[in-house]
């Protein structure tokens, strides 16, 4: 994976933000009738709090830079990769900026076996389906939610997907995509050490599409950079491993792989 470095200073960010007439910045407001969302919750979340631009239109490099510095706190470089991941969905030439609705395009950003989302052989592949997120959640077994339990419901989706839809699409870029999705409830409301994260928490953002600042909640102390993003990304991925260890208590596996060896 490559990261940008533009160094886009949060100061300057800052002030394109003050000058945008959609933000009133914290505040949460269901979005309306008119407004863009897309298949993302945390970057819906951050438009109905307005830490971008709240009709989800015309979204810029320093919106991105400075609404997640202040929604989350996410480092610079972090942020602007997330653009240049973002940018990509709007087809335009030389696009500078994108909007909610670019990444609904299928395939592009958004994929199949969403944990939230139908896949878009079904219908709507952006709007929130609580039957799909029942099912997803019903992976999530404790009031605390490790990162086996996100790569259990991870795993349920894609074999779902995989048996049900006949236009089933999830490549290695997609997987990769995918990894760092699973991990952002972990990245945003969690122990990003330890690979896990309060459930409540993690079902009042994906249910309301909002920050769960009403619970408790308050955005880490500490600013959050690719390679915090990369760590918990690892940890997801070890734990979609189906395969366990040897099993110590019986002496007949290495006899059994040493005959097998032989065969």
């Amino acid at each position: 994976m490559k990261f940008s470095t533009c160094l886009v200073t949060l100061t300057t960010a800052w002030g394109t933000a003050a000058q945008n007439p959609h933000l009133e910045e914290g505040k949460w407001k269901a979005p309306g009738a008119n407004d863009f969302r897309g298949p993302c919750p945390m970057m819906n979340t951050l438009a109905n709090h307005g830490y971008i631009p709240r009709d989800g239109r015309n979204i810029t490099r320093p919106n991105i830079i400075s609404g997640l510095a202040a929604g989350l706190n996410f480092k610079e470089p972090l942020a602007s990769l997330m653009f240049d991941m973002a940018i990509v969905a709007n087809p335009e030439p030389n696009a500078t900026y994108f909007t909610l609705d670019h990444l609904n395009q299928h395939n592009v950003l958004e994929h199949d076996a969403s944990l939230s989302r139908t896949d878009a052989y079904f219908g709507s592949n952006h709007i929130f389906n609580a039957t799909i997120y029942e099912k997803s959640k019903a992976y999530w077994t404790e009031p605390t939610i490790t990162a086996q339990m996100l790569a259990n419901s991870k795993l349920a989706r894609q074999v779902e997907s995989r048996a049900f839809n006949p236009t089933y699409r999830f490549t290695a870029d997609t997987e990769n995509f995918s990894l760092g999705e699973i991990a952002a409830p972990i990245i945003a409301f969690g122990d990003m050490a330890l690979g896990e994260v309060n459930r409540t928490l993690v079902d009042y953002f994906f249910v309301n599409e909002r920050l769960p600042a009403e619970l408790g909640w308050h955005k880490k102390d500490v600013a959050i950079g690719i390679e915090d993003i990369l760590k918990v990304s690892d940890i997801i991925k070890a734990a979609t491993s189906l395969i366990t260890g040897p099993d110590q208590s019986n002496p007949g596996n290495k006899r059994d792989l040493h005959a097998g060896m032989h065969t």
